[in-house]
């Protein structure tokens, strides 16, 4: 009897001390490239990319065509997130890169098209 007890005390412990079951962790509520996450790289990009353009019908300097177009996509999505963190939305940091990561890659295509499409003239003043 004596051996019996001595086995059930470890048993009756690791039953104890055992999870009873296992605890998957919860879904990332904002994970990295959710399907808003495209949306903003998607909207900064065109944003950006289109005041770059528009910026090119006015003004003949590079760098006045990329800090336009980098400045509104910067600007559009800074608002975004602090509307949301105003309590009209869901702040989000990993929305803002997203934002940051579509204007740049905007402007670049925009830069891009507009050096490929340059006519030799205007090439050659700058």
């Amino acid at each position: 009897m004596r051996s019996s007890a001595l086995l059930a005390a470890p048993l009756a412990a690791l039953l104890f001390l055992a999870p009873t079951r296992a605890h998957a962790a919860p879904p990332d509520p904002d994970p990295w490239f959710g399907p808003d996450k495209a949306l903003h790289f998607t909207l900064s990009s065109l944003i950006a990319g289109g005041g770059y353009g528009l910026t090119a019908l006015a003004d003949d300097h590079l760098a006045t065509r990329i800090a336009f177009g980098a400045g509104l996509g910067v600007v559009v999505g800074a608002g975004k997130e602090l509307w949301d963190l105003a309590g009209h939305g869901d702040p989000s940091w990993k929305d803002f890169t997203w934002d940051l990561i579509g204007t740049a890659v905007g402007v670049g295509i925009a830069i891009t098209i507009d050096l490929a499409t340059r006519s030799p003239e205007r090439a050659a003043a700058h």
